[in-house]
């Protein structure tokens, strides 16, 4: 399997680390957004996403509605999408993707966790060009569904790789078909059951276990603090 199974994989064991710390994570992302189009989600298809995305963590219903409500409420007029880039020890880069309502506390809290742990925080730009943004749609496969028919129906709606294993079905593309394949997966009544924007390393890199713990510090940090929603590296 390529490397984007191995990133679906990681994800859902390390990045969002438990319940506590996932629902609010994943509100966020509904809020924002309901807040930047329409509350139904059959007319804002970045909203039906994030719910696709909440369902396939277990996320109850009544979260899910209460984050949509929370898009009309005053306190998220200022709720801003913010990105960082650091460099940790050994050669690892981090890319992080931040949701917060004061920007001040969240480049604060960032620098403290990198300063503290042996790392810098970049200048934004610094990293653009060393990860690949990938648009990863995961789904189930029907009973005799033939791969090479759907990747030639899929490839105009720019999929790049298909994959299957385990009887579900990744797809991969450019971050700019995130649109165009979910419909296109849509339009043929394939129920989609999680898609993400990711980062991938063009070059990942290779540390030891010892190196990994110091990293691995770093990075449980960075996924505890509230404003930060993922975190990528160049790690292979």
């Amino acid at each position: 399997m390529g490397r984007a199974f191995e990133y679906r994989k990681a994800s859902k064991l390390k990045r969002w680390g438990a319940m506590s710390k996932l629902f609010p994570k994943l509100g966020k992302i509904i809020t924002m957004a309901a807040k930047e189009g329409s509350n139904d989600p059959d007319m804002n298809s970045k909203l039906r996403t994030a719910i696709i995305n909440a369902k396939a963590e277990n996320m109850p219903k009544d979260n899910i509605e209460a984050a949509i409500k929370r898009a009309s409420a005053k306190d998220t007029a200022s709720m801003l999408e913010v990105n960082f880039e650091g460099k940790a020890p050994h050669g690892v880069l981090i890319f992080i993707e931040c949701m917060t309502d004061n920007n001040t506390r969240t480049v604060a809290n960032v620098k403290n966790i990198l300063s503290k742990h042996g790392g810098e925080l970049l200048t934004n730009g610094s990293l653009e060009f060393m990860f690949d943004r990938k648009a990863l749609i995961e789904f189930s496969l029907k009973d005799g569904m033939d791969l090479e028919e759907l990747e030639l129906e899929l490839i105009d709606a720019g999929l790049e790789e298909i994959e299957a294993e385990d009887g579900v079905c990744l797809v991969t593309s450019d971050y700019t078909s995130f649109g165009t394949l979910t419909e296109a997966l849509e339009s043929m009544d394939i129920e989609i059951t999680k898609a993400n924007l990711e980062r991938m390393a063009n070059v990942p890199v290779s540390i030891t276990e010892a190196q990994q713990v110091d990293i691995d510090k770093i990075l449980e940090k960075l996924e505890d603090d509230e404003d930060v929603q993922k975190v990528f590296t160049n790690l292979s």
